[in-house]
């Protein structure tokens, strides 16, 4: 795998591995302010933080990783591939903001 290419999920494909029950994780990189407003679950660690939390996240499943817009989750796939070498991750395309629009319409849209 390509460091330098980050994989990137739909909202469809993530609602159907939370459907399924599929072994994976979410980290949410908002700030926890941001988290408190619309969360869809996970472990929130802020985009700032993401070098000092490794431990948090997982090597041996898939991690989606999300933010508002899919900005930030992009940036966090990005370097910690380039700088821990992970290969499970995938930012979450759109991000929360998409799976509020096209999944779960009670999630506050900020």
């Amino acid at each position: 795998m390509d460091r330098n290419e980050v994989q990137g999920i739909n909202v469809h494909s993530l609602k159907e591995m939370m459907d399924n029950g599929d072994d994976f994780v979410i980290i949410d990189v908002r700030e926890p302010d941001e988290t408190e407003i619309a969360s869809i679950g996970g472990e929130n660690i802020p985009l700032g933080l993401i070098d000092k939390n490794t431990d948090k996240i997982p090597r041996d499943k898939p991690v989606i990783i999300l933010c508002k817009s899919g900005k930030r989750s992009y940036m966090a796939v990005l370097f910690l591939q380039q700088e821990y070498e992970y290969e499970n991750l995938y930012t979450l395309n759109g991000g929360i903001t998409a799976y509020a629009r096209d999944i779960d319409s009670s999630i506050t849209v900020y």
